[in-house]
């Protein structure tokens, strides 16, 4: 426990985030022509223009039943739209996978998105994942496998609150667990807007991706799994250490009240299980910086793919992103202030470049 607690500090500053510049040719994507030029980086500006005010915009909580093997798990999701009749195009908003992952995450995007004036009526679904947020968090043997279940399932069941035209917009293991979907066909969305997305979790970078699992079990323990949670994630001091470091790029930012809201998440039934997995690299939707390009360059030609980068990633994860700049399959990148968390900390820079996006997908 000695080991796992000294490294704790390096851990998030190792995350593996990867982006990509090159365009797919014009001949490819006619449809969105406004898209597929050339390779370019965009630089992030500060503000947003709303010429409406479009005051029918309302905000809902409810939940849905996610039948997985032998459980009902309850999935806590917000719906985010105009009430008038008008037709609409969805977005599908999904929080960063971590130890504090919550939908709060995404809100002032999603509001900042829907203010906006234009042509097109968005809606924006936002979901907790299983184990995390408010929704359920029931003990299974949570992978990238049962999280990209998860994903698929809330898209296509027939009861599910998400519409058709839709665009999946995620954070961090969320973005490349749906690009991962989308490759291997299991969903089909109009685009996909990954922002700072990362693809390993902090043990297998400290410790190498080979090494025997015995934390993973250890947190998941009846006591002794308690005990250690408790020191390294359910930890008021170690929340705020992490926001400062490089979950959020200006240390000012992290305010009480953000810490206490993640601290409360971190108190729920069942609240260890999937920080267990994610810390351990069970949840790794890829195991190399190779296969992690090779899944934007599975999209290529099918799927628009939009990336958000940020000036103030953590020195590691700064070289993932450099790594992949040249991939195929990435159609637009842009950079933004922030580190691994850029849509809570800096919502509308986020929002203006997520509804740039979006505005070029109209034809």
């Amino acid at each position: 426990m000695s080991m796992v607690s000294s490294a704790i500090p390096h851990f998030y500053s190792s995350l593996s985030l990867g982006f990509s510049t090159k365009i797919p040719r014009l001949a490819v994507f006619s449809r969105y022509r406004n898209l597929y030029s050339k390779s370019f980086t965009v630089k992030a500006s500060a503000s947003l223009d709303y010429s409406t005010d479009k005051s029918s915009i309302s905000s809902k909580t409810s939940s849905w039943q996610w039948k997985f093997k032998d459980n009902s798990i309850k999935i806590h999701y917000e719906e985010h739209g105009d009430e008038s009749n008008a037709a609409t195009k969805n977005i599908l908003m999904m929080p960063t996978i971590s130890d504090v992952s919550t939908v709060e995450e995404w809100r002032l995007v999603a509001k900042d998105i829907l203010q906006q004036s234009g042509n097109v009526n968005w809606r924006a679904t936002i979901v907790d994942w299983p184990g995390l947020g408010y929704s359920d968090r029931p003990k299974l043997d949570y992978n990238a496998d049962v999280m990209e279940s998860f994903l698929v399932d809330f898209i296509l069941d027939q009861n599910s609150p998400i519409g058709k035209d839709l665009v999946i917009i995620g954070g961090g293991h969320a973005a490349t667990i749906a690009i991962r979907a989308a490759k291997k066909g299991l969903v089909k969305p109009t685009a996909i807007a990954a922002v700072a997305p990362t693809w390993s979790g902090p043990l297998p970078i400290v410790f190498g991706r080979d090494s025997k699992t015995e934390t993973r079990h250890t947190l998941r323990a009846p006591g002794v799994g308690w005990m250690m949670y408790n020191i390294l994630v359910s930890n008021k001091k170690s929340i705020q250490s992490q926001y400062k470091s490089h979950v959020y790029a200006d240390s000012a930012n992290v305010t009480p009240a953000i810490i206490e809201s993640r601290y409360e998440l971190t108190k729920q039934k069942g609240a260890r299980y999937v920080p267990a997995a994610f810390l351990t690299g069970q949840l790794d939707p890829v195991k190399t910086r190779e296969e992690f390009v090779q899944l934007f360059k599975g999209l290529e030609g099918k799927v628009p793919v939009l990336v958000v980068s940020t000036s103030g990633a953590p020195k590691r994860s700064k070289a993932e992103m450099e790594a992949l700049r040249e991939a195929k399959g990435v159609t637009k990148f842009v950079e933004v202030q922030g580190a691994l968390l850029p849509h809570e900390e800096y919502p509308h820079l986020v929002a203006r470049e997520l509804y740039s996006f979006l505005q070029d997908l109209i034809i």
